[in-house]
């Protein structure tokens, strides 16, 4: 990676940083395991491909806040599932991950079939133990069953059913991290807004 590109990456990062940053209704959407926003170069290959939010987005005073700066490598579990989906389709290059319940789910569901969206369902009962058991196996089987249930591409949005000891999540994916800071402050206001 250029110099250059690198500084275009870290810019464009920042940028969606901040606006998630003065999204306060993103706070209410927060897991317990805390939200990351990333973003791969082309062609990711390893996890320090990727930037990340180091220490990941928390809550501050009811507001999303950076635990730290974004950083290549501050990433595993969604540096992780974003050079999976890149193998699907190379322009998908962003990430963040945000919480799933059922109520938010069906929400999500609704909101990405009126916006022409792709939408997929993770089902963690249905993993296989041999994939369970192998360290760093999931993301490949996930990410598969996520485009699988999609027609063959990527979602927009995709959720994971929680299995023992882990948290089911959401994720939004998209081309660039300004693309998906706007689409999950919009997300956010708008969940907010209907309760």
């Amino acid at each position: 990676m250029t110099d250059q590109e690198l500084i275009e990456m870290h810019g464009m990062i920042s940028m969606a940083l901040e606006q998630i940053e003065h999204c306060s209704e993103f706070a209410a959407i927060i897991p317990e395991v805390r939200s990351n926003l990333v973003f791969a170069r082309k062609n990711a290959g390893t996890r320090d491909d990727v930037l990340a939010i180091d220490g990941r987005i928390t809550v501050v005073n009811r507001m999303p806040r950076a635990a730290g700066r974004p950083r290549l490598g501050a990433s595993s579990h969604m540096a992780r599932l974003i050079i999976e989906v890149q193998k699907y389709d190379p322009a998908i290059r962003a990430g963040i991950d945000f919480a799933s319940t059922p109520d938010l789910a069906r929400w999500l569901e609704n909101y990405c079939r009126s916006n022409g969206w792709g939408f997929s369902v993770i089902d963690r009962r249905n993993e296989p133990e041999e994939i369970k058991e192998a360290e760093g196996a999931s993301m490949p089987w996930k990410v598969q069953e996520a485009v699988r249930a999609c027609g063959g591409t990527p979602p927009v949005i995709c959720y994971e059913t929680g299995a023992i000891g882990k948290e089911p999540v959401s994720v939004l994916l998209g081309k660039d991290p300004l693309e998906v800071a706007g689409r999950i402050c919009t997300i956010a206001g708008l969940y907010h807004d209907r309760r």
